[in-house]
Order: structure tokens, then sequence, then C-alpha cells
């Protein structure tokens, strides 16, 4: 199996952001900033989500081309 380091670095940021870090949203929480904490969130999920799928297509094509 061929495997993209670029790849499995994003989908294991993408992991991790999804995952409930309890400390870090309850700092946010806290300090009352949670709104703009998660819309921050949510901004590098749909960013790491786009570059993943690049990669992706990046390495479909390095495969295709293979052929």
């Amino acid at each position: 199996m061929n495997t993209n380091a670029k790849i499995d670095a994003l989908q294991l940021m993408l992991t991790d952001l999804r995952t409930r870090n309890e400390s870090i949203r309850h700092k946010a929480a806290f300090r009352g900033c949670q709104p703009e904490f998660q819309l921050l969130v949510t901004r590098l999920i749909d960013q790491l989500e786009t570059q993943l799928n690049e990669e992706k297509q990046i390495e479909r094509g390095k495969s295709n081309s293979n052929r």
C-alpha cells in the first residue's frame, strides 16, 4: 500500500480537531471566547479538509500516470 505522509498528517490533525479536547474548550469557555474559538476550529477543519482533498487528488494523479 502506497502512503503519503502529508495525507496521513492531515487526517491525523482532522481527527484531533474533531475530538473534544475538554481542557482547551474549558479554557476558551472560561475566558468568554467560546464562539470565537469554535469559529477558528471550524475554519481550520475546513482548510485542512480542502488541503486533504487536494493531496488525495495529487496522489491519484501520480497513481494514474504510473499505469
